[in-house]
């Protein structure tokens, strides 16, 4: 397969520390996107390896998983921290522009529409957010095969941390229905249900389609980009960086993701612990006890 990935990539130390790409400290954003960067390669690239310590040699792995893949990153008016990457030369694409930072996702989506026809799948991620799972394509592959390209099936994002009480929490629950309502009926086919390996999974619309990443196959990018409203930069939803990743999909697809009960099926994690640290403060750590 041919794997196209897009990654929004932005970093400005003199923004004030809203988001991560807003802080004066470069190292976590850049420790953030060498991994998301890295992993991609690892994960999906051709060249994997099994060490053969009797013949001192190596012999090539993982030959059903390993793909053709480009990255392209989307940067924005210079700020960013691709010359502090310790990543060869030829690892990624750089295409740059002059957009407000906010949009860089739609930019994203352009760079996607002008290589239609050229990949298998064409993928988006903000700059940290990072894959661990080698079967993310089998899996997606296996849920359009079963249900269609009508249905896009997004991962749970979560964080973690050692010091935390939670140590791993996913971190887009819900939203109030009211929120999606005008963009999307989960009423719609809410549940799809799939064995595999033996094991039965649950994949529910959602009342918070937000990944922050998507992955469309090539007849699904080709039904999104000929929509009236592709790239029309529409940001009704929560706010840009929310609209860029996920109002067009919304949109165009119904969206799923894998039940609470199974949520690593499909899985990505946020670096850092922004969303964790809210548990034990603005958020319980624990519900109270219902009185009965």
């Amino acid at each position: 397969m041919r794997i196209l990935f897009t990654i929004a990539h932005f970093f400005n130390p003199e923004g004030g520390g809203k988001h991560g790409s807003l802080r004066k400290d470069p190292q976590t954003r850049r420790i953030a996107l060498t991994t998301c960067l890295t992993t991609l390669r690892a994960l999906y690239g051709k060249f994997q390896y099994m060490i053969d310590i009797s013949k001192h040699q190596i012999t090539p792995a993982n030959q059903s998983h390993g793909h053709d893949i480009d990255i392209i990153v989307c940067t924005t008016k210079g700020f960013h921290l691709l010359s502090q990457i310790p990543l060869p030369s030829d690892f990624l694409m750089h295409h740059s522009s002059n957009v407000e930072p906010m949009l860089l996702g739609f930019e994203c989506q352009a760079v996607l529409k002008s290589c239609l026809g050229k990949y298998d799948y064409y993928c988006y991620l903000e700059d940290d957010l990072i894959l661990h799972d080698p079967w993310l394509f089998v899996k997606l592959k296996w849920f359009n095969h079963h249900t269609g390209n009508g249905n896009l099936l997004q991962p749970n994002r979560y964080e973690v941390s050692p010091l935390s009480e939670v140590p791993k929490a996913y971190i887009d629950g819900n939203l109030k229905p009211e929120i999606t309502a005008k963009f999307q009926n989960i009423h719609e086919q809410p549940q799809l249900k799939g064995k595999i390996m033996e094991k039965v999974i649950a994949f529910e619309r959602t009342l918070n389609p937000h990944s922050g990443c998507y992955f469309l196959n090539a007849k699904q990018m080709a039904e999104w980009s000929s929509k009236s409203y592709f790239l029309d930069r529409d940001t009704s939803f929560i706010g840009p960086l929310e609209s860029a990743a996920t109002l067009g999909v919304m949109r165009t697809f119904r969206v799923y993701k894998p039940a609470t009960a199974d949520a690593s099926f499909l899985e990505i994690q946020h670096f850092g612990t922004t969303f964790l640290s809210l548990i034990g403060n603005q958020i319980p750590l624990f519900s109270e006890p219902v009185q009965v």
